[in-house]
């Protein structure tokens, strides 16, 4: 994981869509709205009690079918893949979705016209960077059942390409590649989405396509047409005469690309993944793309991402002078030695902050804790982070010296290794929600030769001493 120089974006002000959802046939309002940092992206249904909100997550990933299908306590999203193209497509991280129904609204099945809205209501950048997870190392998912695959490689850019196979001679092999999130709008935003005559017979018959007028989906005849299928369709496009092109299309819709359907599986890649809920830096290869593969590949890289995120040890350049030196930490921290456990401060902005402790073997506690075998006890390792932490929270004061730091609370504390003389702890601490009334709350973790060591959620007040 890192953090890029690149500020998280959001919209600027609401901007409402009508249509119909594809499935459902429920007319259907949805707004964009703006929404804080490390807010990531939400559904809120408004039309049910207590407007339950539903992450994109791909954990509430519950069914796959007909689009990706989310559901958390029994409240759901139908086909969320399109809107969510469009935010990461626009380079969004932080937008609430309202819905008045369980599926949005299916537009021309492509995201070309949430782009268009999102772009009116106006994109802003906010205070906190964004973070990104970097790809290292080859990551794949294959479902065994279907062939599908799906891989992602290293790269300097978050670039997706897509082969699409289907077996037919209506449509036959096609790629698409994503240079650049960029050149979405341009290239893939209207990419529409398509489906195969067999499948829409069954759609049909199962009353599973309801919406009126859904001049949406390009529909590749894979078989003969019967009479009174054709009126079906006829029917559900809402045209009076249906009929098939050379190139083996219903002629309700013209193409926009020769490859439209490897572009609108790229769409649909890109509005799977978004459920990591992490930017990617690396290359998305799909063979024989689909929503379960798409899906199930988002999982198994957000278990990957927690744990890095977990494990990351922040990079620090030690030849830096420091923020603060340990004289400047005792101006504002009241600890002195042997109980002062923090020697430097690297890094300190409004959310989080980077401390530093030699251990060495001249440390007053190694006497006891153990003969012959020195351990630093965890207590003490968790007292220094709350010390490290204690500077994050004195710097919202102007005259820190006058205060004290507290501790009021310590959750889920993990001992993972020991620590020895010779070692160099490297602490972090992030805030968990912002600092009201000088009580701070913390995550809180330490590193040392590379890995983690210790943990802690740290829970801190300040108090001004009378």
């Amino acid at each position: 994981m890192s953090k890029t120089s690149t500020k998280q974006r959001t919209i600027k002000e609401n901007v409402t869509l009508k249509g119909v959802g594809l499935h459902t046939g429920e007319n259907v309002t949805m707004t964009f709205v703006p929404a804080k940092e490390n807010h990531g992206f939400a559904f809120k249904r408004v039309d049910l009690e207590g407007e339950p909100i539903i992450e994109a997550d791909a954990n509430y990933v519950v069914n796959t079918q007909r689009g990706t299908n989310l559901e958390k306590k029994g409240v759901k999203i139908q086909t969320s893949e399109h809107v969510l193209a469009a935010l990461v497509g626009l380079d969004i991280d932080n937008i609430l979705i309202e819905l008045d129904a369980p599926e949005p609204p299916i537009m021309d099945g492509s995201s070309k016209f949430f782009v268009q809205a999102l772009e009116k209501a106006g994109i802003v950048e906010q205070d906190k960077d964004r973070e990104e997870y970097v790809v290292r190392d080859v990551i794949s998912y294959r479902d065994e059942a279907t062939g599908s695959e799906i891989t992602v490689i290293p790269s300097d850019t978050y670039q997706i390409t897509t082969m699409v196979d289907f077996g037919t001679k209506v449509l036959g092999t096609q790629n698409a590649t994503l240079e650049k999130i960029s050149d979405f709008k341009t290239e893939i935003a209207d990419a529409r989405t398509f489906s195969f005559l067999h499948e829409l017979e069954m759609l049909l018959e199962h009353g599973l396509i309801k919406g009126g007028d859904l001049n949406n989906a390009i529909v590749y005849v894979d078989k003969e047409i019967s009479e009174s299928t054709m009126k079906k369709l006829e029917k559900a496009f809402d045209k009076k005469k249906l009929s098939v092109k050379t190139n083996g299309i219903l002629d309700n819709l013209t193409l926009h690309y020769p490859n439209e359907a490897a572009r609108h599986k790229l769409l649909d890649v890109v509005g799977d993944l978004a459920l990591t809920g992490t930017r990617i830096k690396g290359k998305v290869i799909a063979n024989k793309p689909g929503h379960f593969t798409n899906t199930q590949f988002a999982k198994k890289l957000q278990k990957i991402i927690k744990q890095e995120r977990r494990n990351y040890v922040p990079e620090v350049d030690l030849t830096v002078p420091p923020v603060k030196d340990v004289n400047q930490i005792m101006d504002m921290l009241p600890h002195r030695p042997p109980f002062l456990l923090v020697d430097k401060i690297l890094e300190l902005s409004k959310e989080h902050v980077i401390g530093l402790k030699n251990v060495t073997m001249n440390e007053p506690f190694f006497v006891g804790h153990f003969p012959g075998a020195p351990v630093m006890p965890g207590v003490l390792q968790i007292e220094a982070m709350a010390q490290t932490g204690g500077i994050l929270v004195l710097s919202t004061v102007p005259d820190p010296e006058n205060y004290l730091t507290y501790l009021l609370k310590i959750d889920n504390v993990r001992y993972k290794h020991q620590v020895v003389p010779g070692d160099t702890l490297i602490f972090k601490l992030d805030l968990l929600s912002p600092i009201r009334r000088g009580i701070c709350q913390m995550q809180g973790r330490a590193y040392a030769n590379g890995r983690l060591v210790s943990e802690a959620e740290i829970m801190a007040q300040i108090t001004k001493v009378k």
